[in-house]
Order: C-alpha cells, then structure tokens, then sequence
C-alpha cells in the first residue's frame, strides 16, 4: 500500500532524523536517489550520461540544494550541468560549491534570454524551483522557465513534486512546472496522488531516505494488487448463496431502464451470491440477466439482501430511495438517489451507508460550484463524509473514498479517461455494492470496487472507446488479475 504523509509530518520527520544524522547526510541521500533516476532518464533520452545537457533550475530553498548536488553527481560523470539561479543571493551555498568543484556551471541570470536558450538545447531540465512549501502557483521570474522546458525537448524532472502545487491538498493556483517524472523523498505527497496536481508530475518514483512516518498520521492510502487481494470476497466449500450474500438493486426506470442492467452486471461480477432486483426494468433484467431474482413487490417485500444499492436511473421515485434508507443494512447510494435522498435520513442510519457522487452530484450536496469540487477534491470528499456521517465515494480523474470517521482517505490507483462514458457509474455501482453484500465494509468495498473498476476499464478499452457493458465484462479479467489467477 502506498501512503501519502502532510507537509507538516514530513517535516516533522525530517528534523527527528537530521537530529541522528551527521550534517548534509539526509539531503546527501536525497541527492543520490535524484541523481540515478536523472541519469536513467538521459540514458533514455539522450542515450547516454556523458556528454548529456542538464539545466538545473535552483529555487532558494532545500529542492534547491538537492537539485545542485544531483547535478553534482551528474556532472561528475560527465554531464554537462548549468544551473540557473532564481535567487542567487539565497542559493544553497555547499550544492553550489560541489556543482562548481564537479565541473558545473552557473548561468548569468534567470530573467535573460540565455537561461530559455539553454533549457532550449538541454536533454534534462531538473526543477528544484519550489520545495512542498510552496502550493501559490509559481512567481513571475519563474513562469518563462517553465514555459520554456514545457516547448522544450527536454525530459523534465521535478525535485519532490512539480514546483507550484499544492503538496497537502492537490490544488493549482497559478502556473506551475508540468513534469515528465517527479522524484519524490521519503513519502509520496497527498498532491502527487490527486488531481488536479497529479496530472503536472507525471510518473512518480519514490526514494527512501529513512523517514520515521507513524502509521497512523497517513493523509491518504492507495490500494495496491495485493491489498486488494487480501480483501476480496472468496467463497468457502460450504458457501451458499445467503452466506455469500445477496445484494438488492433498486434502480432504474421507463426512462431510464439501461441503468438498472448496468447496476445488475455490475452487481453479479462483485462477489455476493446473488442479486435481487426492485423496479420497473424487471423485464429487461432478466432478458439480459436470467439469473437474476426479479420482484415488483417494492424493496420492502423483496426479500432477504445483506445490502442495497439505490439510486441508478431512479428519476423521481423518492418513495423507493426512502424505503431502502429505512433498511438496516449497508446501502449504496448512488445517481438520482444522491438527489431524492432525505439528509437527516441519511444521518440516522446506524447500518453502513456509501454515498458514490461524482463532481457534479457532489457539488449539488454541498451547495458549490463543480469547479470547487474538482480543484479540492481531498478537502470535498472529506467534507461530504462527515456532513452526512457516511462514507463517501467521490469519482472523477483521482477517486477518493472517505470515512465519516476520518482517518486516511484512500485514493485509487487505477482507471482510464475512456471511463468517461454514459453507464460506467452504473456498473461500479452494482459491484461496489455486491462487495458490501459480501461482508466488506463501506470503505473497502468502495476502494476495491473503484480499484476493479478502474482496472476492468484499462482491459476494456486498451486505447480505445469501450462501453460500459464492456467494462462490466471486464471484471472478471480484472478480479483475476488481481488475484494473479
């Protein structure tokens, strides 16, 4: 599982282990790491180290430092390194010594043409412009730079995350530095896993330099390949369906009955042992779906579920979204029911409930614009959850899943842009709710199916546009992938 610690706990940490370490040692190894993936991307780009161009971009503060020792190193192995000095006066004094002794050179000054020429010519540009204190956008003198390694050929690395973003939250404001790889110490940061800032760091390696993190002060979680595997639902020789569990889908309507078969497929590729659907598509249902049990007896005459979903393609049937509210098992809410659900409803539940918003519907609950959520999705989320003492999904580009009871959100891993596509929700749906029928909790089953999810979309549309029904097909490939069968 990878985890993602705030700005402040990293510093933290930082100081606790520099009070052990002889002087310079800690940014020495941050300096090695960056240093190695520089010198794997030259080798890529440029096909070597030596005889390579670097252009060092050096901001005042420690990425700074750790930018002018990685050239060091760079340009000890033959690299030719030229730093630009945003601030001279303030620049790290011992990096600017070694990038000297090493061979290196100091460019003229930062605002003249030469320094945009440079990054013109350059194989690599490092950006150790801003370090995670910075999160306002980048300041005038440096917006010409990193226009400048943008229309550049260079591969552009980024010291500990893109400089200009936000670090705890994922927050833009203003411009800042696009990478191609961030290099990032100690911990991921809650920005490099989130958009809007994670679209800037391209891919991410980390590099341990022996942070003392405590566990439990984890800002976000993202599931890995085995974390899901250890938390999927597998039946045991004397499973029957009831101890598997049946999940109760009430979704769907005249208008709208597409929505119910896609909260069905989903549901029957989720792990419970069946799946009882409630509403006006039964017909459609069972056409698609024979095995499905079908009732037109409303949710409270259906029969025994161990969880509902509700809310796909439901248009106005408020009755059925508050019948399923009065259930005492876990329900995931989804769709129109996010809109016909009744908020104090929602709070006096005492079973489990999963909220599955995407930007707009979670803006609608907050009462915000859609732009507010997206630029602050881990601050929404978090504020969902506990407004409405539940679980919330939030999807979009970074879906985030956040406990009412607080602790790290989790934010998943996988998933592709051709998820965007009518019905896809509806599929998640189904099969994030299955998993809640199976014995998972609101926040697991919400993670593993987002991370199902996304995954069954990879293999669905693998570069092309895919449908939902593919990515409800899709499951099975990606249950199995997971599990490594």
């Amino acid at each position: 599982m990878r985890t993602a610690y705030s700005v402040e706990t990293v510093r933290n940490a930082e100081r606790e282990l520099m009070a052990r370490l002889p002087e310079g040692a800690l940014m020495q190894r941050a300096a090695a790491g960056l240093a190695a993936a520089c010198a794997q991307v030259l080798v890529r780009v440029a096909g070597r180290v030596y005889g390579s161009r670097v252009v060092l971009l050096v901001g005042s503060g420690d990425n700074g430092g750790d930018a002018l020792y990685a050239g060091a190193r760079l340009a000890r192995r033959g690299a030719g390194v030229t730093a630009v000095l945003l601030a001279p006066e303030r620049a790290h004094g011992g990096g600017l010594t070694a990038l000297r002794r090493a061979g290196g050179r100091i460019a003229e000054g930062a605002a003249s043409g030469s320094a945009e020429e440079l990054i013109a010519r350059a194989d690599l540009v490092l950006d150790g412009i801003v370090g995670i204190g910075g999160g306002g956008g980048l300041r005038k003198e440096a917006v010409p730079l990193a226009d400048a390694a943008a229309r550049s050929r260079a591969a552009v690395v980024a010291v500990d995350l893109p400089s200009g973003v936000d670090a705890d939250t994922g927050r833009v404001r203003g411009d800042v530095v696009r990478a191609d790889l961030t290099v990032t110490f100690g911990t991921h940061k809650p920005g490099l896993l989130i958009d809007p800032a994670r679209e800037y760091a391209g891919s991410v390696r980390l590099v341990d330099i022996g942070l003392p993190l405590p566990g439990e002060a984890a800002e976000l979680e993202a599931l890995q390949h085995p974390d899901v595997a250890r938390l999927l639902p597998v039946p045991a020789g004397e499973s029957d369906k009831y101890r598997r569990g049946v999940v109760g889908i009430a979704a769907g309507s005249a208008r709208y009955p597409g929505a119910a078969v896609l909260a069905v497929a989903g549901a029957l590729r989720g792990g419970a042992g069946a799946v009882r659907y409630v509403g006006p598509a039964g017909d459609a249902v069972i056409a698609r779906f024979p095995e499905t049990l079908v009732s037109d007896q409303g949710p409270e005459r259906a029969g025994r579920v161990q969880a509902w979903v509700v809310g796909p393609g439901a248009g106005d049937d408020a009755a059925t979204v508050a019948q399923v509210l009065a259930a005492e098992v876990p329900v995931l809410i989804d769709a129109d029911g996010l809109r016909l659900a009744d908020a104090d409803a929602v709070r006096a539940r005492t079973a489990p409930t999963l909220m599955t918003p995407h930007a707009g519907e979670a803006a609608a609950l907050l009462g915000v614009g859609r732009e507010e959520v997206e630029s602050a999705r881990l601050a929404s989320v978090r504020e969902l959850a506990a407004r409405y003492g539940a679980t919330v999904l939030l999807k979009g580009s970074t879906t985030l899943v956040a406990s009412a009871k607080g602790g790290p959100v989790r934010v998943n891993a996988t998933g592709t842009s051709w998820l965007a596509t009518a019905g896809s929700g509806d599929v998640l749906s189904g099969l994030a709710g299955s998993l809640l029928a199976a014995g998972l909790s609101a926040v697991d089953a919400g993670s593993v199916g987002a991370y199902l999810h996304g995954l069954a979309g990879r293999f669905a549309a693998q570069g092309a546009p895919a449908g939902a029904h593919d990515v409800a097909a899709a499951i099975p490939r990606a249950w199995r992938d997971v599990r490594g069968d």
